[in-house]
C-alpha cells in the first residue's frame, strides 16, 4: 500500500481542496494531476478500485467534496471530522475580526493571523476569489460589518450538505465509505448530518462517534482504523474488481 500526502496549502494555509482562479485548482490537482503522477512514477494498479481518498478536518472536507464529484478516480472514501459541510450563515457584526482581516495586505500578514481569521481568508480565496480585488484577490462574507449575500451564496454552493443530493448516484459507486468524528468535536453535529443523508438514500457506509476531541485521536484512528479500512476495501491485484 502506498500512502501519498500532498502539500495542499496556499498562501492562506488551506486550499479547501477546491477550484480557485487565484490560489489554484486543488480539486483537479488531487483528482487528476496527483493521481496521474503517482501512476506514472510508482508501481501502482492504475484503476479506481485500487485508490482511496482520506482526510481530516479541512482534509475531511476534501474527500467529501472530491469524492462526490470523482467516483471514476477513487474506489473508497474515509472522511475524518470534516469541516465546512453546512452553508455559512450571516454572522453578527464582529469589529475585531473585521479589523484583523482588513489589516492583511501581504502573505506575511496572513501568516501572522490566529487560526480562525486565517481559515476565513483561506475559505474566501477558495470559494469567493476575486481577480479584481487586490491585494488578496478575494471577497469576504462581510464588508464593513454588513453581510454580502452574493458572497454567502457562493460559499453555500461549495457546502457539501447543500449539493450532496446532486451526487447521490456517484456516491453509490464506491466500494466503501467510512466517516468518524470525536464525541467532543465541534464538528460532530454536521458530521452526523452527513451520515443521516447517506442513510436516508440507502448508501452503505460506516459511521462512528469515538471518545475524543477534534485532534486527540487522529494518529490512533489512522493506524488502527483508516489503514485496515483501506486494506479491506481496495483491490490489490490487477484482476480485482
Amino acid at each position: 500500500m502506498i500512502f501519498v500526502l500532498p502539500d495542499s496549502k496556499t498562501l492562506h494555509n488551506g486550499s479547501m481542496y477546491s477550484s480557485s482562479v487565484t490560489t489554484g485548482d486543488f480539486e483537479a490537482f488531487i483528482s487528476h494531476d496527483l493521481v496521474s503522477y503517482i501512476d506514472a512514477h510508482y508501481w501502482t494498479i492504475p484503476k479506481r478500485t485500487s485508490r482511496g481518498l482520506i482526510g481530516h478536518s479541512m482534509g475531511g472536507y476534501g474527500p467529501t467534496r472530491i469524492g462526490m464529484k470523482h467516483p471514476d478516480v477513487f474506489g473508497a472514501l474515509y472522511i475524518m471530522s470534516p469541516c465546512c459541510l453546512s452553508a455559512r450563515q450571516a454572522a453578527p457584526p464582529n469589529p475585531e475580526l473585521d479589523k484583523a482581516l482588513e489589516s492583511v495586505k501581504t502573505p506575511e500578514d496572513s501568516a501572522k493571523l490566529p487560526f480562525f481569521p486565517r481559515a476565513m481568508l483561506a475559505s474566501a480565496a477558495a470559494w469567493s476569489p476575486d481577480p479584481k480585488n487586490p491585494p488578496l484577490y478575494l471577497d469576504l462574507p462581510t464588508n464593513d460589518g454588513q453581510p454580502q449575500p452574493d458572497v454567502l451564496a457562493r460559499w453555500t454552493a461549495n457546502a457539501p450538505l447543500a449539493f450532496i443530493d446532486q451526487y447521490i448516484e456517484n456516491l453509490r459507486q464506491y466500494r466503501a465509505i467510512a466517516i468518524d468524528v470525536g464525541d467532543q468535536d465541534g464538528l460532530r453535529v454536521d458530521t452526523g448530518k452527513l451520515h443521516e443523508v447517506l442513510d436516508k438514500y440507502g448508501i452503505t457506509h460506516g459511521f462512528e462517534v469515538y471518545q475524543g476531541t477534534h485532534t486527540s485521536k487522529v494518529a490512533d484512528r489512522f493506524q488502527n482504523h483508516v489503514a485496515p479500512f483501506f486494506s479491506q476495501n481496495l483491490c490489490f491485484t490487477a484482476g480485482c474488481r
